[in-house]
């Protein structure tokens, strides 16, 4: 019967020490749950652990933001808001670790400026100059190695131009020539910076042919193609000249198309010892006509020369072209210019009999005619109605030298090597 109240001592005992073992345990899980509280909530020393906890999301929040945006730095030169920037090697747009992907420059009219951007996609650079005293927009875009899209923009203005020049051209806008017509240019002042010219002028025809320019001192430059124009070629000149510097501190100030057409072809061929012309059209002779050339001493040039004005009445002084008080013609019918110098194709009613028979003027080349020019039936007036702008007159035969190529729209008589160099 004693056994029982020991057995019960026993079992009290086991019982007291296991609470006793259990009330430690409970001590050291939650000492490890105030820790973990500590640790997430964080204080003021907590550091990293505000960046990456999740109490309120912001610290995440802001990692990702950072993580998507891009190492690329697009640099803009000239700097947004600059004014006064040169018409030529200012603009400029680079990348640093990345590659520009898009860079687009526009004048207040929405024309953008054609560039390139480099193969290593560091650098964009103009492919042509900008126009003076215009407002630019560059909008630039680049990307880093992850392909994350940067993107810069400034505006700029270039500067005002205290002196400029501009080139009177020939032929005129929408006018129809023969196949000899160069497209010409005289510049109001000399050009020292002749590449720079040259490339701000693009000529396209239809059908498609080399064209190439050839400069005449510094302020003429004349476009032809190797031989005649084709019949029926359709060209168009760009002139691009705002903004170019043409000599330092003068600058180009003409943006114009200009358009014409290649009407038939016809050449005439003079020749000065069987005193006749045959005039050609499309090859073929269509009509052949007595003249008189320069006498002895006053002979008429040899060459290839382009019809470049046509007057129906006009005054010829003989001394305006170094031969005194030789002549003054004032009512010289179907006068058409053959060269700077003062050589005509012209009708002629005081010659008599010379035509066919001898030369007999001043360098000229007469056809006959009659005073007034009223017989369109008469050699002069017929070829003056025959004839426009542009027309090749050869003449062969002479005792005289070739023309030279600049006397007149004369580019003819240089070799197409000459012509390019």
């Amino acid at each position: 019967m004693n056994v029982r109240p020991i057995s019960g001592a026993s079992v009290d005992a086991r019982t007291s020490r296991r609470g006793g073992r259990g009330r430690k345990g409970l001590a050291l899980v939650a000492g490890v749950l105030m820790l973990a509280v500590t640790a997430c909530g964080g204080g003021s020393d907590s550091g990293s652990g505000s960046a990456a906890g999740s109490g309120d999301g912001k610290g995440k929040g802001a990692a990702t933001a950072q993580s998507k945006q891009s190492e690329a730095a697009v640099t803009i030169t000239p700097k947004d808001g600059a004014e006064s920037v040169d018409t030529s090697g200012a603009l400029k747009v680079t990348a640093a670790k990345g590659k520009l992907t898009e860079v687009v420059v526009k004048d207040a009219k929405g024309t953008e400026i054609a560039g390139e951007i480099s193969k290593d996609g560091a650098t964009w650079t103009p492919s042509t100059h900008l126009a003076a005293a215009t407002k630019y927009q560059v909008h630039a875009v680049a990307k880093d190695s992850a392909g994350r899209e940067a993107a810069e923009d400034a505006d700029f203005t270039t500067l005002t131009p205290k002196n400029t020049f501009i080139g009177h051209f020939t032929p005129e806008d929408g006018s129809t020539v023969g196949v000899g017509m160069p497209f010409s240019l005289n510049f109001t002042r000399g050009i020292t910076n002749p590449e720079q010219v040259e490339k701000a002028i693009e000529i396209k025809t239809e059908p498609a042919v080399d064209v190439e320019g050839h400069w005449f001192g510094n302020d003429r430059l004349d476009f032809r193609p190797e031989k005649y124009w084709k019949a029926g070629t359709k060209v168009t000149v760009k002139l691009n000249l705002n903004g170019v510097e043409g000599r330092p501190g003068v600058y180009g100030e003409q943006a114009k198309t200009v358009s014409f057409t290649i009407g038939r072809s016809q050449v005439s061929v003079v020749d000065a010892k069987k005193l006749t012309m045959k005039v050609m059209r499309d090859g073929k002779v269509v009509k052949t006509i007595p003249i008189t050339t320069g006498k002895a001493g006053m002979e008429t040039w040899n060459g290839q020369m382009v019809i470049s004005e046509k007057h129906v009445v006009t005054r010829m002084n003989g001394e305006t072209v170094g031969y005194g008080g030789e002549y003054d013609i004032k009512d010289v019918p179907h006068a058409m210019r053959l060269t700077t110098s003062g050589t005509f194709l012209h009708g002629n009613y005081w010659a008599g009999g010379a035509f066919g028979n001898y030369n007999a003027s001043h360098g000229c080349i007469g056809l006959r005619d009659v005073r007034g020019g009223w017989d369109k039936g008469a050699p002069g007036a017929w070829f003056f109605n025959s004839s426009m702008i542009g027309d090749v007159v050869v003449v062969k035969n002479s005792n005289d030298r070739i023309v030279d190529p600049d006397n007149g729209l004369n580019g003819w008589n240089m070799s197409w090597e000459k012509w390019k160099a």
